[in-house]
């Protein structure tokens, strides 16, 4: 597979799958790459943040731990 100007493939230390690097300078202003790069900083935050909560489920705990009655609008 030839390698597109400004990206550079590398492989893993078993052989397979590696790294790409993409030069920012050249494809930065590509709106499907800063959408990739966007969902990528969504998953990375996700997992700092803990499990997802539902805001609907998180209400309804709040409500509760308050001693109070949820109606979900």
């Amino acid at each position: 597979m030839e390698a597109a100007t400004g990206i550079k493939y590398t492989k893993g230390s078993n052989g397979g799958r590696g790294f790409v690097v993409i030069n920012l300078d050249v494809h930065g202003d590509n709106g499907l790459l800063e959408d990739f790069l966007d969902l990528v900083d969504i998953e990375a935050s996700k997992k700092e943040a803990g499990e997802y909560v539902p805001l609907d489920d998180f209400m309804r705990e709040e409500y509760k731990r308050r001693g109070l009655k949820y109606e979900a609008v």
